[in-house]
């Protein structure tokens, strides 16, 4: 019996590792050539989207994450990359507020009010990157946040019918990234599942809300 019990789990570790690894390929090759550090070389796209994080972590300190991120989407926005920028993410409860948070950043960092539109049914990468081309009309966009959720931002928009390019905000110290890195791997697999599998649409979509040329 226990014989069996091990050979079930070193099968369960190996289909395990290797759904990691499949799923780390598929995506990095959805993305290869699309994902840029130099803002320099980026093209131009009249939108940008800026998937949602918290602005704190549980202790209270400012989430490097979400600092490195608002200080990109700001830089994409000053080099005359996007005219507007969608901050999507999760505002569930009253006292959680992604898209306002990053919204009030960006203010903070000089990007005008009237060039940020808020979705506040972002709550998770999928709901952000349909929503933007269902509810926002954009079908061309730049993604904007870490390598790794760009990456995988890119997937699934290509499986969407949205053109994504991604501009890549500053890692993170590895002290700090490690808890997400480790998590980053398991969401590429059920990015996978969620395309190939179980077809996942966003939780809600609604009314239409138009961006100015």
């Amino acid at each position: 019996m226990w014989r069996r019990l091990a050979i079930a789990f070193c099968a369960v570790l190996v289909l395990s590792a290797g759904s990691l690894l499949v799923a780390r390929l598929v995506i990095e090759r959805a993305a290869k050539g699309k994902t840029y550090s130099d803002v320099s070389l980026i093209p131009h796209r009249h939108v940008g989207l800026v998937p949602g994080c918290p602005r704190k972590l549980p202790g209270g300190w400012l989430n490097p994450f979400f600092e490195n991120r608002m200080a990109a989407a700001a830089e994409l926005y000053f080099s005359g990359k996007v005219d507007y920028l969608v901050v999507s993410g999760d505002n569930h409860v009253l006292s959680y507020d992604e898209p306002l948070d990053m919204k009030n950043a960006l203010v903070e960092r000089g990007v005008p009010a009237n060039r940020i539109y808020l979705d506040y049914a972002g709550f998770r990468t999928l709901d952000s990157v349909v929503r933007v081309k269902e509810i926002f009309g954009q079908e061309n966009i730049t993604i904007v946040s870490q390598n790794f959720q760009n990456q995988r931002a890119i997937f699934l928009a290509r499986h969407h019918g949205i053109d994504a390019i991604g501009f890549n905000a500053a890692d993170v110290a590895p002290q700090y990234a490690a808890k997400t890195l480790l998590r980053e791997q398991f969401a590429r697999v059920k990015a996978i599942l969620d395309v190939y599998v179980f077809h996942k649409q966003p939780h809600f979509l609604g009314l239409k809300i138009a961006i100015d040329n």
